[in-house]
């Protein structure tokens, strides 16, 4: 009998999880069996405990959770020499491969551990930083155990004390995109978790993986939008002009949903909570509101909504985040979830063995 080929493996169920769930067809995203929408106020660290463990955390295990990121955020001396042995023009996301990659011992021996993705997510960032200030020939600054995962990422970057404003906006974005099913770099983390590989081995998979234009690239189109559009009195010249000479609105529509992007829904509500607070912020919220309303107009039935990455780019224009860190911001959250997944493969493995079917000559 023939065996059925999927390009790209489309439609086929790989693993079965309790991780999280997507309806594209209902806009709904599922964490742990929670509905997005209702996490928008968890913190990262409450975020990131509930995909590691599988519940909510009590305040203990909160304090707990908190003070285990803030002692695994340095870096090392040999990351440290890493860092600076690397050409100044490598990205940043083969940096990240890079150092991450150089990780190892006993600590990381299989089976993957939550102590182990604690380490990976908690140094991510200063990583990150520590290469930034570098190249920006700026002094590194060390990571204040004062602040909590997202604001010590800002404060490291920048060296000041982000807004509540962006914090939040920042924190809320990291949290709505730490996971999303069995995407490219989940299902390249999980491959190389079936061998029987360590930790890092799967998340240096993984980085690889989301480090492709197709997967993980920057929503630079939106920033550019925004740019164009700069203040509120343009908006509807801007968006009309581009809809009506059949241009590609930047940051609606979206692969998966069809309907609402759940993430965007539960974005939009925490910025909402601090209004008037900041300028970048504000312009996105009067933009979406502006071109929702001239796509029914002018392109009725196509049903485009916002997507998360509308206001991602909002987050990162607002934090003057330079588009080259816009995917290592992004690989920074995601990681919970992909050691979540090599968690759970982990835990009921069977290596990955797909088929392929021969459409070469014969010549026999």
């Amino acid at each position: 009998m023939k065996r059925m080929f999927s390009e790209g493996l489309k439609g086929i169920i790989a693993a079965q999880t309790t991780i999280s769930h997507i309806d594209g067809k209902e806009g709904v995203l599922i964490y742990r069996g929670y509905e997005i929408g209702e996490l928008k106020d968890l913190s990262f660290e409450e975020a990131a405990f509930l995909l590691w463990y599988g519940h909510i955390p009590t305040m203990e295990d909160t304090v707990d959770i908190k003070n285990k990121l803030n002692t695994f955020r340095f870096l090392t001396p040999a990351m440290k020499e890493i860092l600076h042995s690397l050409p100044v023009e490598m990205d940043m996301m083969s940096v990240l491969r890079t150092v991450i990659s150089s990780l190892g011992g006993p600590e990381y021996n299989w089976k993957p551990t939550i102590e182990q993705a604690m380490r990976l997510t908690a140094v991510i960032p200063t990583i990150i930083a520590y290469r930034f200030n570098m190249n920006t020939e700026k002094p590194f600054i060390d990571p204040d155990p004062q602040l909590n995962h997202v604001e010590n990422y800002l404060y490291m970057l920048s060296g000041s004390n982000p807004s509540k404003a962006v914090a939040d906006a920042l924190e809320t974005y990291m949290v709505l995109t730490l996971e999303h099913g069995m995407n490219a770099s989940a299902f390249s983390a999980r491959v190389t978790a079936s061998t029987e590989s360590d930790l890092v081995s799967s998340i240096t998979s993984a980085i690889g993986t989301m480090k492709g234009p197709l997967h993980g690239g920057a929503p630079s189109g939106v920033i550019d939008l925004l740019n164009e559009i700069g203040t509120a009195e343009k908006a509807e010249s801007v968006i009309r002009r581009k809809l009506l000479k059949g241009e590609k609105l930047m940051g609606f529509g979206h692969r998966v949903y069809k309907t609402h992007d759940p993430r965007a829904i539960a974005l939009r509500k925490k910025l909402l909570e601090n209004i008037g607070d900041d300028h970048s912020l504000d312009l996105a919220l009067y933009v979406e509101k502006k071109a929702i309303e001239l796509l029914a107009e002018i392109k009725p039935g196509r049903s485009l909504y916002t997507n998360v990455e509308f206001y991602a780019a909002a987050i990162m224009k607002s934090i003057h985040l330079p588009s080259d860190l816009f995917t290592p911001t992004f690989t920074a959250s995601r990681i919970v979830g992909w050691t979540a997944h090599v968690m759970e493969q982990a835990e009921n493995n069977t290596i990955y063995r797909p088929q392929s079917e021969y459409i070469g000559k014969r010549n026999c």
